[in-house]
């Protein structure tokens, strides 16, 4: 059929790994393209069409079930798979002819032991290709559920939490391409310098106005390629991470300790706002992720960072006390699922499990803090039971603590009892709680 070197077979690929396994798209899409000699214009589509089909993935369904006689989940994966990514195609990808699109996801179906199936993909993907998007009536329940592809608990949950209008934009900043940011590294050298060198390998560098020496750059390819990466003149960073950064406030000769660092983004910003003067402590449970941080800082040139194996959810007798403490605790990540599409499609139980490891490791690392230290607690998600809830908790069982005021970055989502929830749409971020603790001095 021409099918097997194609673009289009290997997202096919992917994406039926995905499906299968359960797997991180990003994770299994760079495993696919590591191996496979694609030029740049096919990759940029296998990209493309795996992120897209994952994160409308509720919205295909909807559209397919329309033609389908049979409920989705009794279609043979190869056949679900091929129907998604014509629908995708037909319905997202305004280059794509329709008649392309059509007869590319007939003939994977015949190349992946799913001939029999032929005839329905062609007749489901004719009558989307004639109908169009459907969505349910605006007034319906289901609405935006199906329009922004997020299932219904979680709407609701953004919704009850935050008001309709910000859980809107949450859903809205949850589709599409998504910025890659940079933070400078002021070791080496300095924003105009770097935009400058960046320039000149062809990329397009700017300046983000809500957050110093932090860039976020255009048309930039592998940023691993560059000679500036490999220079250790930056690394990536999103701008709400870069922020939580900002709020711990170290200084040089702090002594910090990073109880779940890896892969260390945030122990190298806090390196530079100490000028590499002082020592931090990055920890992870596992020793192949703290090895990431090493290499990390040993490209980017920063020696105060201590990279180190420990469990967080164990106290640490040989960890002493610290100025500054950053607790970005594990979550379901619910703030970035625009980078992590599969992540919304987890089940509200799965995600209920979590608080309690939260707030475990909250307490844990909340001994480690000297008198008049400073604890800040993160998440990279927007679920007030791992966030607000865990924070209240903690304070309620923790009477030596008391929270900072953070209004001064209040600009970049919800201030709430001076706890921060950074809203996606405010700064084009990716969603992120704060909460910063002081222990009070005896």
């Amino acid at each position: 059929m021409g099918t097997k070197n194609t673009p289009r077979q290997k997202a096919f690929e992917i994406l039926l790994k995905i499906h299968i396994s359960d797997a991180y798209s990003n994770l299994v899409l760079d495993t696919y393209l590591q191996k496979d000699n694609l030029d740049s214009r096919d990759r940029a589509f296998v990209s493309a069409l795996v992120y897209g089909v994952c994160e409308r993935q509720l919205t295909l369904d909807y559209n397919l079930s329309h033609y389908l006689k049979q409920p989705i989940k009794k279609l043979k994966p190869e056949v679900l798979v091929a129907l998604r990514m014509g629908a995708y195609q037909l319905l997202f990808m305004d280059k794509i002819p329709h008649s392309a699109a059509i007869n590319e996801s007939v003939n994977l179906v015949k190349a992946n032991k799913s001939a029999f199936a032929s005839g329905l993909v062609n007749a489901v993907l004719r009558n989307i290709s004639r109908n169009g998007l459907k969505l349910p009536d605006e007034k319906d329940d289901k609405y935006f559920s199906v329009k922004y592809s997020c299932p219904q608990w979680l709407v609701d949950m953004w919704s009850d939490a935050y008001g309709n209008e910000n859980a809107e934009s949450i859903l809205r900043c949850s589709l599409g391409e998504v910025p890659i940011y940079i933070r400078v590294n002021t070791l080496k050298t300095d924003a105009d310098s770097l935009i400058s060198l960046l320039k000149e390998e062809g990329v397009d560098a700017e300046k983000c106005d809500s957050m110093n020496d932090a860039l976020v750059l255009r048309k930039q390819g592998s940023v691993e390629n560059l000679q500036a990466f490999r220079n250790g003149l930056f690394h990536v960073q999103d701008l709400s991470s870069q922020l939580c950064c900002k709020v711990l406030d170290a200084k040089p000769g702090d002594n910090v300790l990073d109880v779940c660092s890896a892969p260390g983004g945030k122990a190298f910003t806090i390196s530079q706002y100490m000028s590499d003067n002082g020592s931090i402590t990055a920890c992870d449970i596992y020793e192949s992720r703290v090895n990431l941080i090493s290499d990390g800082a040993s490209r980017l040139g920063i020696s105060c960072v201590k990279p180190c194996v420990s469990d967080a959810t164990q106290f640490n007798e040989h960890f002493t006390k610290y100025d500054k403490v950053l607790c970005d605790a594990p979550c379901s990540g619910l703030g970035i699922v625009r980078r992590k599409p599969e992540i919304k499609y987890k089940s509200s139980q799965d995600i209920d499990k979590l608080h309690n490891l939260q707030y475990l490791i909250l307490c844990i690392t909340s001994k480690y803090v000297k008198n008049n230290g400073t604890l800040v607690y993160s998440t990279c998600s927007l679920n007030p039971d791992e966030n607000v809830d865990v924070c209240r908790r903690f304070l309620s069982d923790n009477k030596d603590f008391e929270l900072c005021d953070i209004s001064d970055v209040s600009n970049f989502g919800i201030i709430q009892d001076n706890m921060l929830t950074v809203i996606p749409s405010n700064k084009d971020t990716d969603g992120f709680f704060i909460a910063k603790f002081v222990r009070k001095g005896e």
